[in-house]
């Protein structure tokens, strides 16, 4: 099995000169530079008492040397946790607190989240050429992690850890292995037919799995270029994709304010001679909204199905310009995938997804019970969600089994919203579903008040913006002194939306 780093490894050794990635902070690094910065920083984590199987927090946002912290900590046979610098204090505290890193890494240039993290955990600044990134020690006697070598819930090809919050709210970190990436990384090559003459633009998040597996392993397994960018930016998108760029995967919501921007600019298209490949992922296509998207980019809009739990893919269409077709398109190479149709709303060729291959996740990391729950004896992961063949043999999703809403390529669970909201003492109770909108979904929150003393909606705004990262934040809440619900109290969240339908102007 080739393990993660040694790609990169591979690359430093044969083309040392090779472009291999630039951030929007002016960084270049060649595959060359990245092997000896990757050097530098492993020494002074083995310095601060990271080895084999230990974690590695990495709170960043995209730049050159939050890769260079995942390579190193893979080298010294470390486990990375990287973690979106967006997410509030405590949702960080929350991943900290069951990760047990042993150390804590922040990209600080990159991100002001990440500085003001870093001022917070009273982080200190790296030597050299490793100045745009910070370092949390143990404290004095703690030796988190290092007791914990020997540790049998740490698999001995465990990469990284990628915590989803989970249906309960409580955070799951997702075990990815060396072969997992592999897999991933390499299915999305195929999927692209990468070369190193390609250069990707590297916008989605590197602590999310679609970052992480579908551009940067993917682009190092090849050889080719990635410009990161830490942050989205619908003009800086616009330019890089005239500017070289050849491959680009995003998700919907970024694909529609860049064609907003061109509209603004009064340009009707993108007329980029190198782009050649554009995906679409983490959330359903609206027919009329991708040939609208095809005609700006002039290349075939591609869409696919995937979670953090396969290390991203699944399913990937392979459609030429034009094709009406909106399905996230048939398996990927070494993944089967089946229908249970003897699940809740199931029948009729309607039946929750579920898969196995070599992209199925090792489990989540010391939660035994939620891995049973997700993964049987034959390696069959259920995915929660609910889908359907058609006759070319291609899959549509057709709503979730589970409550994940997915906001600008981002997964939010209802329930941590809720506990957020229920958190206010003027909140009776709350329910928090998603709403489709412009190929992106909303977060919607329905609160109930008591009448006599109902907070403004302005106040829950304050309130949840000081518990929950920007994109879970609700971006409607409707607030009333009733909510549907059953003769058991239960909310009947499926009736939400129909229910205050006058409500969501």
């Amino acid at each position: 099995m080739t393990l993660w780093h040694e790609y990169l490894e591979q690359h430093a050794r044969h083309r040392p000169e090779s472009p291999a990635f630039s951030d929007s902070g002016g960084t270049k690094w060649t595959y060359g530079e990245l092997a000896r910065v990757c050097d530098e920083l492993r020494s002074h984590l083995v310095a601060a008492g990271v080895g084999p199987g230990d974690r590695v927090m990495l709170l960043c946002e995209n730049c050159c040397v939050a890769v260079a912290a995942l390579f190193a900590t893979s080298q010294l046979g470390g486990v990375t946790v990287p973690v979106n610098a967006r997410m509030r204090a405590p949702e960080v505290e929350r991943i900290r607190s069951h990760a047990e890193p042993t150390v804590i890494l922040l990209t600080v240039a990159a991100s002001p989240d990440a500085a003001a993290h870093a001022a917070r955990l009273g982080a200190h600044p790296m030597p050299g050429d490793l100045g745009s990134l910070q370092i949390v020690m143990p404290a004095p006697g703690e030796g988190v992690a290092a007791g914990d070598r020997g540790d049998e819930t740490i698999p001995s090809d465990l990469a990284v850890l990628l915590y989803t919050t989970g249906t309960t709210g409580d955070p799951k970190g997702v075990m990815l292995s060396h072969g997992n990436l592999s897999f991933g990384g390499g299915a999305s090559a195929r999927l692209r037919d990468m070369t190193v003459r390609d250069v990707i633009y590297g916008v989605l998040p590197l602590s999310h799995v679609f970052g992480l597996a579908s551009v940067l392993t993917a682009s190092v397994m090849i050889g080719a270029e990635v410009r990161l960018e830490a942050r989205f930016s619908a003009a800086r998108f616009y330019q890089a994709l005239r500017s070289g760029v050849t491959l680009v995967s995003a998700v919907p919501q970024m694909h529609a304010l860049v064609m907003q921007y061109a509209k603004e600019q009064g340009l009707a298209h993108l007329d980029s001679p190198d782009l050649r490949y554009v995906s679409s992922g983490a959330a359903p296509l609206d027919p009329d909204w991708k040939r609208r998207a095809e005609d700006f980019y002039g290349v075939a809009l591609q869409n696919g199905y995937g979670m953090t739990e396969a290390t991203a893919g699944i399913c990937a269409t392979r459609n030429c310009l034009g094709d009406p077709d909106t399905s996230v398109g048939s398996p990927l190479s070494g993944v089967e995938v089946r229908l249970d149709e003897n699940v809740p709303g199931g029948g009729g060729g309607l039946g929750e997804i579920c898969l196995r291959g070599d992209n199925v996740m090792l489990g989540y990391f010391r939660n035994p019970n939620a891995t049973r729950a997700a993964l049987d004896a034959e390696g069959w992961l259920r995915s929660g969600d609910m889908g359907r063949w058609d006759q070319s043999g291609n899959l549509h999703i057709d709503g979730r089994a589970k409550e994940l809403i997915i906001h600008g390529g981002f997964n939010v669970f209802p329930p941590e919203v809720e506990a957020a909201l229920n958190a206010h003492p003027q909140v009776v109770q709350s329910a928090v579903v998603g709403r489709q909108m412009d190929g992106d979904e909303q977060v919607v929150a329905f609160v109930q008040v008591a009448t006599a003393d109902a907070p403004r909606v302005e106040d829950l705004r304050l309130f949840v913006a000081e518990r929950l990262a920007g994109y879970k934040r609700p971006g409607l809440i409707v607030l009333t002194e009733q909510l549907p619900a059953a003769p058991t109290g239960k909310i009947l969240k499926h009736l939400l939306l129909s229910h205050f339908a006058d409500r969501l102007a």
